[in-house]
């Protein structure tokens, strides 16, 4: 065990319990500005609190989840935006660096702008939205500490897993077809590459463990899709009496009106140029996350109709 003391900030989203079942052998320290079980209260806005808490805890590892992932609502609310994903960045990377402790930050494949098909770590960025601008400038901050400290960057694309915090792709499908919907609209103009949560969260772990050095790294499940694609898989999976219909981004323009690139998909290059991607095909988590989060049967909708 590398680590004694890990700080988890943001540990009351989709990825939190994720990831603090990873590091579960060693003392967590579960944060979030949201009530819940075995969570304190810490804003990564407010330096002084970060700092005093990592500092009364004695923290050797700080994992940045916290962030606003609403693209609408990052859009509508910059500045908020900005203080979490950004400024919190920057203070948690300060704190770390001060106490000689390690740094994770979670990134996004929304950093491109869709120029090209498929994107390794070392394209540019050409952030479209509010939300992936305040990560890129997250990104380009942290850079600094490689050379010097204990810091990683990985970037997650489709999050799907956390069945009671999901308000991804995958919970909003599923949720329509249990409440009754026999016919699904879905977008088939953008691709990107599904990441589970579950595999992101051991990843890290594993990475750790193994001294990964570094840097910046994609970190996504193998292969990838369209929207179109997952809903196709899930119907053949639970093998559902749906309609799926193939629709243009435009039919959603209203409600989803953040800019979006037509493909965010990710190769983890320089985690397979080191024989360290240890994350699984899409389609397999899928499966897994369907079957034992959502308690699905293999014939249906199972417990769940």
């Amino acid at each position: 065990m590398k680590y004694q003391n890990v700080f988890v900030t943001g540990a009351g989203g989709m990825l939190g319990s994720y990831v603090c079942s990873a590091f579960k052998d060693c003392n967590v320290l579960a944060s979030d500005i949201v009530q819940g079980e075995n969570l304190e209260y810490v804003d990564v806005r407010d330096f002084d609190q970060c700092e005093n808490y990592a500092k009364k805890h004695k923290a050797d590892l700080i994992i940045n989840l916290a962030a606003m992932t609403d693209l609408e609502e990052c859009q509508l609310n910059g500045d908020r935006c900005y203080a979490t994903n950004t400024i919190g960045a920057f203070h948690l990377q300060k704190i770390a660096a001060d106490m000689n402790a390690a740094y994770v930050f979670i990134s996004t494949a929304g950093v491109f702008g869709g120029e090209k098909d498929v994107f390794t770590d070392t394209d540019a960025t050409n952030p479209l939205s509010v939300y992936a601008k305040s990560k890129v400038y997250a990104e380009e901050h942290l850079r600094s500490y490689f050379d010097h400290t204990k810091t990683w960057i990985f970037r997650a694309g489709w999050m799907m897993g956390g069945r009671s915090k999901d308000k991804k792709f995958v919970s909003k499908l599923l949720k329509q077809v249990i409440n009754g919907s026999t016919e699904l609209n879905v977008v088939d103009d953008k691709a990107g590459t599904p990441t589970y949560t579950h595999d992101f969260a051991q990843s890290i772990r594993r990475h750790l463990d193994e001294d990964l050095r570094s840097g910046l790294y994609n970190m996504v499940c193998q292969g990838d899709a369209t929207r179109y694609d997952v809903a196709l898989e899930i119907k053949r999976l639970l093998n559902l009496d749906v309609k799926i219909n193939k629709v243009s981004s435009d039919v959603f323009a209203e409600s989803y009106f953040a800019p979006r690139p037509a493909s965010e998909k990710l190769q983890n290059y320089s985690l397979e140029k080191q024989s360290r991607n240890y994350m699984r095909d899409w389609k397999t988590c899928l499966e897994e996350y369907l079957l034992k989060d959502w308690q699905f049967t293999i014939d249906g909708l199972g417990s769940n109709q």
